[in-house]
């Protein structure tokens, strides 16, 4: 290619323009156009070429974009573009936006701005799951029968409440977080990988069953493990909520070193077992992966015989190969996130065991007989009965006894022979193995117990226990909605409105748990109060005054003989002295009624009840 100067040409080549030389088409159809500038002068053709071609060397070809400033550019009034042939560039940087300056409307969100709303929602979902899960667990629990109660340990309830509730609300969160991921990218991948190779897919689809069957079959033996470890935990549990709630009784028997011994033991336990549950989940998680890696090696072998039979390109297997290691990662991911599914899987079935559990005692529903017309007669009419958890043993057999409307009925006799047990057949506790109970002619499994319990029966026991708040609020329990001038009455009926005002705080006075700072006669003297709030036609003592020395005997024995007033009450006595003044009292021996009289009637009778005066007249002497 030669190059002519403003006016001159290639020999034989082209003709001179206006703007430079004109090319000629015959240069293989491309013209280019040199401007104004100079150029180099006209050469002829080298003697020794052949074709009469310049030998001279061929000048450097002009940029591919015109650089500002030159001929090519200099009639270019609009904006430059950068990467756009024939545009132009600008020389200095883009013009700043102006005030009314929007990003456009399609930009997505910040990052930070994405990664705080996916935490802060899972973080709401996760303890809402967990507060939900938590109260429907204990409402649960409140609706059991005290039979429940009779078999399970408080503090393997609580675990429940706590610690299983928690295992499955990190689980959960997982599942959602991770799980969800992961299924998701896997679920991606294998449309790609479909679209890449189907029969490579296809191979993917036939050994993927048999590894999520295996993964399945470890799944299950996992969970069994879990389970065990986690009942163990609450096991331990259990021993730490006895041994503390009984502490004074460790401490008075210097046993503080063998129940150390024995909580260390439960956990020592339950530490194996979820050790032993951490071995299943390597085990599982490092098969896994081998199987995993195995299907990746697969599928270059697969895929290296497909690509040698042209049924697959280079590129296509290398996509498939990246696409099958992000399913693999994924597959990693789920199988990790597997173990502590199975924790999670494991305490959510404790927690919804519970759950659906329906007691035998339902706390409401039922009739109730209207106020004005109970008269409170109650007929055990043949009742056997034998605890739950002791069902080979019957406590009452045959047992038979009428209670007359406000009359008080006493019933003693030799420990163990079924005395409370006629007290917590009557609250509706249990259920009568055989016979029925009426009241007022009523059947008591056909009333509404809560009526029962809340308006009909008042009942003292022996031990009564106190929460720990005011004195007021424990008087109150017995009726919620009571005023405080009720409180203070039914707190000088019961003859404990002096040593309450004795207090600095008095009626605000804090007793602690289970009422510890307040004594025997004390605790006693608020827990009739709180019966005889809400003024109940029923009234059980349940050895009321046993615990009681002489003194508190007195005070409280005071307070009952105005409790019982105008009321049908049923009095459970160890302390024959106490029940004297009883219209009848029942002797019960081996569950069977053996006589039933007044105080001077079974004396000069001569029987059991004759027999047991002698035995307390003689151990008082």
């Amino acid at each position: 290619v030669g190059m002519g100067g403003p006016r001159g040409s290639v020999p034989g080549r082209g003709t001179p323009g206006r703007s430079g030389v004109t090319p000629h088409r015959g240069l293989r159809g491309t013209a280019i156009a040199w401007g104004r500038a100079g150029a180099a002068a006209p050469v002829s053709p080298s003697p020794g070429d052949p074709r009469g071609r310049c030998s001279a060397p061929r000048p450097p070809l002009p940029p591919r974009y015109p650089r500002p400033g030159s001929p090519g550019a200099r009639c270019w009034r609009g904006p430059l573009r950068a990467g756009v042939p024939g545009a132009g560039l600008s020389p200095g940087p883009a013009p700043a936006p102006g005030p009314g300056h929007r990003p456009a409307a399609g930009s997505p969100p910040p990052q930070g701005l994405l990664t705080f709303g996916y935490i802060a929602l899972l973080a709401r979902v996760g303890e809402q799951v967990a507060g939900s899960m938590r109260k429907a667990l204990f409402l649960s629990l409140l609706r059991q029968d005290v039979a429940f109660f009779d078999a399970n340990r408080t503090g393997q309830l609580v675990n429940r409440l706590t610690a299983d509730i928690q295992e499955f609300k990190s689980s959960f969160k997982l599942a959602i977080s991770q799980g969800l991921r992961s299924g998701t990218q896997t679920l991606g991948c294998f449309v790609s990988l479909y679209l890449l190779s189907p029969k490579l897919t296809g191979l993917l689809l036939v050994v993927l069953p048999v590894l999520v069957g295996t993964g399945a079959l470890i799944g299950t033996v996992l969970r069994s493990f879990s389970r065990r470890a986690q009942e163990q935990v609450a096991k331990a549990t259990g021993v730490a909520d006895e041994v503390l709630g009984n502490v004074r009784t460790v401490r008075a028997f210097a046993m503080e070193d063998p129940q150390a011994g024995l909580y260390c033991a439960e956990v020592d336990r339950a530490s194996w077992l979820n050790e032993q549950l951490g071995l299943g989940i390597a085990a599982f998680q490092g098969l896994s992966n081998l199987a995993l890696n195995g299907i990746v090696l697969g599928t270059i072998f697969v895929g290296g015989s497909l690509m040698a039979g042209d049924e697959l390109s280079p590129g296509d297997l290398m996509s498939f190969l990246v696409a099958s290691q992000t399913v693999q990662r994924s597959m990693a991911n789920i199988s990790i996130l597997l173990g502590q599914v199975v924790r999670g899987l494991s305490a959510g079935a404790r927690v919804f065991e519970l759950l659906t559990l329906e007691p035998s005692v339902a706390l409401r529903g039922g009739g109730s007989i209207p106020s004005h017309s109970l008269l409170g007669r109650i007929c055990f009419n043949h009742v056997s009965f034998s605890y739950p958890t002791r069902p080979g043993y019957l406590v009452l057999r045959d047992f038979s006894l009428t209670l007359p409307p406000c009359k008080t009925v006493a019933i003693v006799g030799p420990s163990g022979g079924g005395k409370s047990t006629v007290a917590a057949l009557l609250e509706r506790f249990y259920e009568p193995t055989q016979g029925t109970i009426t009241l007022d002619g009523h059947d008591i499994s056909s009333l509404d117990p809560s009526w029962l319990r809340g308006q009909v029966i008042g009942f003292i026991s022996q031990e009564p226990v106190l929460f720990g708040t005011t004195i007021m609020e424990n008087i109150r329990f017995g009726k919620p909605g009571a005023s405080d001038a009720e409180v203070y009455a039914a707190a000088q009926l019961a003859n404990a409105d002096g040593f309450i005002r004795s207090f600095p705080e008095g009626y605000d006075t804090v007793v602690g748990e289970r009422g510890v700072t307040l004594s025997g006669g004390q605790k006693q003297r608020v827990a009739i109060a709180r019966a005889l709030l809400k003024d109940p036609p029923i009234l059980i003592l349940d050895e009321a005054t046993s615990a009681l020395d002489a003194q508190s005997e007195k005070v409280v024995q005071e307070a009952l003989d105005r409790a019982v007033t105008g009321r049908t009450v049923l009095l459970i006595a160890h302390r024959l002295s106490t029940i004297r003044g009883a219209d009848l009292i029942v002797v019960l021996a081996r569950g069977r009624v053996a006589e039933a009289g007044t105080h001077e009637d079974l004396v000069r009778r001569g029987g059991l009840y004759a027999e047991l005066i002698r035995r307390q007249t003689k151990d008082r002497s």
